[in-house]
């Protein structure tokens, strides 16, 4: 299986641009938004596993630091040209103010930015977990590797029925789809790394890629360390700047010094898991101490 996309030490992804993008739609499913933003060629160049950094509120905000949203989808041909999609919750008053946006408007975006998901040179048993709204570059990633000939079980979970994003569209796209809810709401009840290791066995996975909250993806690792198998994770660290300059994004990994801290806006956000050191405390944790 291929490594995650290598960044280019020391820079920017190189075909990263920065745009006026017009929103074009903005619906409402469920605690999320759902946005498709007109870009032109930025799309072709717009891998799974890619995000954009969006500038906040208008010349006047005191909304100073762009915030980082992962690729959903991106499509280089259609009736406006290039378009990406974005999948937002509404938490903060940036995310808020986003999802306010009506057809017509305009944002100042850049991207693509990040790493992207390395995929099979050949056909292999692919495993995508996803976290709550955490999985929406996944999708695009399973059509990727169902037409590269892969085997796609595809494992969705949150607290909350509510909270699993899209799985009428997730169903459509792989070979399976289990859901996992904290509560039980909807299909198997517990977290979703419990469900795992009978999953592996059942589909003899030989891959996996995750994305979602940083708990859940290090239980993750763990699993896939046990079973000797591939780990390709979208890591989930608060990114202000996203292009590599403010050092808030730092998570450790295994280097031959012992540890190093690296970026994940330039050197992930799709990192090999069984390179981070789980059990470390990222910048972000050390800002909540």
């Amino acid at each position: 299986v291929d490594r995650p996309e290598e960044a280019i030490p020391h820079r920017i992804n190189k075909s990263a641009v920065q745009i006026s993008a017009e929103v074009i739609s903005n619906k409402k499913f469920g605690p999320y938004h759902h946005m498709v933003f007109a870009v032109g060629e930025m799309s072709a160049n717009s891998r799974p596993g890619n995000f954009v950094a969006i500038s906040i509120g208008d010349t006047q905000s005191s909304h100073i630091i762009r915030r980082a949203f992962a690729v959903y989808r991106a499509i280089d041909k259609g009736p406006m040209g290039g378009s990406i999609e974005l999948v937002i919750a509404p938490h903060g008053q940036g995310s808020t103010w986003l999802c306010s946006r009506i057809v017509g408007d305009f944002v100042d975006l850049i991207g693509p930015l990040g790493t992207a998901f390395g995929v099979p040179s050949s056909n292999a048993n692919a495993m995508l977990i996803g976290g709550g709204y955490g999985s929406a570059p996944l999708f695009a990633l399973a059509e990727l590797l169902k037409n590269r000939g892969c085997r796609v079980d595809m494992v969705l979970g949150a607290s909350t029925a509510a909270k699993i994003f899209a799985p009428l569209e997730g169903k459509r796209s792989v070979s399976s789809l289990t859901l996992t809810t904290d509560d039980g709401s909807a299909g198997i009840h517990g977290q979703i790394s419990e469900a795992i290791p009978r999953l592996i066995r059942e589909y003899k996975t030989e891959v996996i890629y995750s994305c979602g909250p940083m708990g859940m993806l290090s239980a993750i690792a763990k699993i896939a360390e046990d079973f000797d198998i591939a780990h390709q994770c979208s890591v989930e660290e608060s990114m202000a700047c996203g292009i590599g300059v403010c050092m808030t994004c730092v998570v450790p990994i295994k280097h031959e010094s012992g540890i190093k801290m690296v970026r994940t806006c330039i050197d992930g956000p799709v990192m090999d898991a069984a390179e981070i050191i789980w059990d470390k405390k990222t910048v972000t944790d050390l800002l909540h101490l």
